[in-house]
């Protein structure tokens, strides 16, 4: 079931496994923003939060490039018992027509988070693991059959010189050949804002399920950044 995603542009999408690596800032509010390095150390994407800073929790993400284009924007649905969210190429224009959505697949308990790609046919993936914990996985699934491959996973970040773990504000975004990084990035947006990294200790629903508790390895050495 081999397949690429290019979703929001194909210049976003690497010919080799890739790991980005991701750091929730402060702007205005204490880890509201977010930066995004690719493996040269240079500037990809960004999300700053005075976009939003006067709405909590937010409704609207604006995922920017390293220039400040806007590349998606991320609406909030509501009302809505599975914490729907639409994703819209570029800034949000008045009967844009969204390019994918995101969902809770149940409204209680331990629940994968699932993202349909509109288009023909529709592509659906299956995110697993834990965010607040910075160990989750992307699958793209099959509507045929109940198979599923890793296309991307978010897992935390080692110090290449001391080999310590850094803190989760740090981690890595790894993607496998030909998916698109800011699509991925906008569903890192996405489960920041439905699941709280606060409650993570103290809160089993902020588990996302995984009846698979093998560690995927997409291949991708760690490096500095």
């Amino acid at each position: 079931m081999a397949r690429s995603a290019v979703i929001v542009d194909d210049k976003f999408c690497f010919a080799e496994e890739t790991q980005l690596t991701v750091h929730k800032t402060s702007v205005f509010f204490p880890g509201d923003g977010f930066v995004v390095y690719n493996p040269k150390g240079e500037l990809m994407f960004r999300f700053d939060s005075y976009y939003n800073s006067d709405s909590h929790p937010k409704d609207e993400l604006v995922l920017m490039d390293a220039t400040g284009n806007c590349l998606l924007t991320l609406l909030r649905k509501k009302p809505s018992l599975h914490q729907r969210w639409e994703g819209l190429r570029g800034d949000r224009m008045e009967k844009e027509t969204p390019i994918f959505c995101v969902r809770r697949s149940s409204i209680i308990g331990r629940s994968n988070v699932v993202v349909d790609v509109y288009g023909d046919p529709v592509e659906e993936y299956q995110i697993e693991g834990s965010f607040p914990q910075r160990r989750c996985k992307i699958y793209g699934t099959s509507l045929e059959s109940s198979s599923k491959e890793p296309m991307a996973e978010i897992k935390r970040k080692v110090d290449p010189s001391t080999h310590v773990m850094l803190g989760k504000d740090v981690f890595l975004l790894c993607l496998r050949p030909g998916f698109d990084s800011a699509f991925a990035m906008g569903l890192v947006l996405i489960l920041d804002q439905m699941f709280d990294d606060a409650d993570e200790d103290d809160n089993n629903d902020d588990i996302i399920s995984n009846n698979d508790d093998e560690t995927v390895n997409l291949g991708v050495e760690d490096s500095t950044s």
